[in-house]
């Protein structure tokens, strides 16, 4: 079988993450995201209620001031969505000075757009310092709290440091976890979690120019309760992790995601929360045997299959980068499987490379 395709998600975290934002546990991390959820407050407001007025200690800051008649300070986050709903460009905004970018910022709350209900986020700080407005969202937005997925995780796999799922080592070897070196990360907009089993491998059989070899399996979990990302789940397999966080010999790559409707929490609860404890709990035995069976079951017409799910030009470039990587044509769904990853390699733009693997994955899970 050939190398399989890289996923580089939790190394753009670990490249970009300052210091107060990495963790060295999913509890210290629970413990984080649990605080800021206990000094937030969540409710509806509407737009012609809220106004902006220049910061008392900022000369380029504003503060939004509510109908309790209490100033709040603004995150960068929230004030970017503020300026939506106002109908104006946030970094044009940003270069005016406070005074005219407060008349903005309320002529189009008032004027340019028709009232409409905001859900808004304001989380307390430390003394008397004025609450932070962290979210500006549609009144019917879904949030997932942090701290709610933080829980489960650690309900699931402890502090993530000393039991099967941990932040990964290097290159398969296990490491004391640093902040130089985590994959648990949190800040006041959003959240990023990897965690990965490299203990119980699933052995696999042909893995590597008709040797055997071994998989580990791994997920990130990622969202935001103030609407800069949706909720989900990647689940994969994979051969290591090096020290950049870069996973290496990425197999069957899945993934769901979660919007933040009215509904999303109830989806959690029914569709995510069971997903991550299936994944976590699925013995070796029963993924040895569906990569048995995708080496094993043909393909009858090949060409007739690639084109139901893919373009004309993506199917002969999966044919022709696994002709490449293991010097024969395809035959089996194993081999559509590992030539879709290996396809999927140049492609540079992230999305659609996700997305070509996606259908990888598909293909791998109907040998079941």
């Amino acid at each position: 079988m050939t190398d399989s395709t890289i996923l580089t998600q939790a190394s753009r975290q670990w490249a970009t993450r300052p210091d107060d934002e990495r963790f060295t546990s999913l509890t210290a991390l629970h413990d984080h995201v649990t605080a800021i959820r206990n000094n937030s407050r969540a409710s509806t407001v509407a737009s012609r209620d809220l106004h902006a007025v220049p910061s008392d200690t900022d000369s380029r800051g504003l503060q939004i001031v509510g109908p309790s008649g209490h100033a709040a300070n603004v995150s960068h986050w929230a004030f970017g969505q503020l300026a939506q709903r106002a109908g104006a460009p946030a970094g044009y905004l940003r270069d005016l000075p406070a005074p005219l970018a407060a008349d903005c910022v309320n002529y189009g709350l008032r004027f340019t757009r028709d009232v409409e209900d905001l859900g808004v986020l304001l989380t307390k700080q430390d003394g008397n310092a004025p609450a932070t407005l962290r979210a500006v969202t549609g009144a019917s937005y879904g949030r997932i709290w942090n701290s709610t997925i933080a829980g489960a995780l650690v309900d699931r796999f402890g502090d993530g440091v000393s039991g099967s799922f941990r932040v990964p080592g290097e290159f398969g070897k296990a490491v004391d976890v640093t902040k130089e070196n985590t994959t648990l990360y949190a800040s006041d907009r959003d959240m990023f979690v990897f965690l990965a089993d490299e203990e119980r491998r699933i052995e696999v059989p042909n893995r590597r120019d008709g040797k055997a070899g071994s998989l580990a399996r791994g997920f990130f979990v990622w969202n935001s309760e103030v609407g800069s990302a949706t909720f989900g789940i990647g689940m994969f397999l994979f051969d290591f992790v090096c020290q950049n966080r870069i996973v290496w010999g990425a197999q069957g790559y899945k993934e769901v995601k979660v919007r933040h409707t009215a509904g999303a929490p109830h989806r959690w609860i029914e569709e995510v929360a069971p997903a991550i404890h299936a994944f976590a709990e699925s013995s070796a035995a029963p993924m040895q045997t569906l990569l048995l069976a995708a080496q094993q079951k043909k393909v009858d017409d090949l060409d007739a299959f690639l084109r139901t799910r893919f373009t004309n030009g993506q199917a002969n470039g999966i044919k022709a980068a696994h002709l490449a990587d293991e010097g024969r044509p395809m035959e089996t769904l194993w081999d559509v499987a590992t030539g879709v990853t290996a396809y999927a390699r140049g492609i540079k733009h992230q999305d659609a490379r996700v997305d070509i693997e996606r259908e990888g994955g598909k293909i791998l899970a109907m040998a079941a």
